[in-house]
């Protein structure tokens, strides 16, 4: 299954999913022993090290600094890694009330990591959000 490319359905149908968690984000060394050990919800590897999205309970239990705390919000529409847009009118949309959207890829769905005293006001924006907006 390719998934959806066309903006207008994947803007109709995103149906935003906020998630129970609280991730932080860290950066650790390519050699670092421990990275599977904590179950980062997502690695991404860069020329630094890694940088992984973790739990901020395990963040906390294992040492690693808490700086910022984030929520997850799931779009819950299978979108095609080829579409064009749907991020970029997410992120802009969310930009013009001042929230951060770091958005993430999965193979099935776009997740966007937001502020955690934010994250409500995301949603509203999200679930009042329709194409003409």
């Amino acid at each position: 299954m390719s998934g959806e490319m066309d903006l207008k359905v994947l803007l109709g149908s995103m149906d935003p999913e906020l998630s129970d968690g609280v991730y932080v984000f860290h950066s650790m060394p390519a050699d670092c022993d421990q990275l599977f050990q904590l179950r980062p919800w997502a690695i991404i590897t860069e020329t630094e090290g890694y940088t992984i999205i973790i739990d901020k309970d395990t963040a906390t239990l294992n040492g690693i600094p808490v700086l910022d705390v984030f929520r997850r919000i799931t779009l819950n529409v299978h979108s095609s890694l080829n579409a064009v847009g749907l991020t970029a009118v997410v992120s802009t949309k969310l930009a013009e009330a001042g929230i951060s959207a770091n958005v993430v890829a999965g193979f099935y769905h776009d997740h966007v990591f937001v502020q955690q005293d934010r994250a409500a006001e995301a949603m509203r924006i999200l679930k009042a959000f329709n194409y003409s907006s």
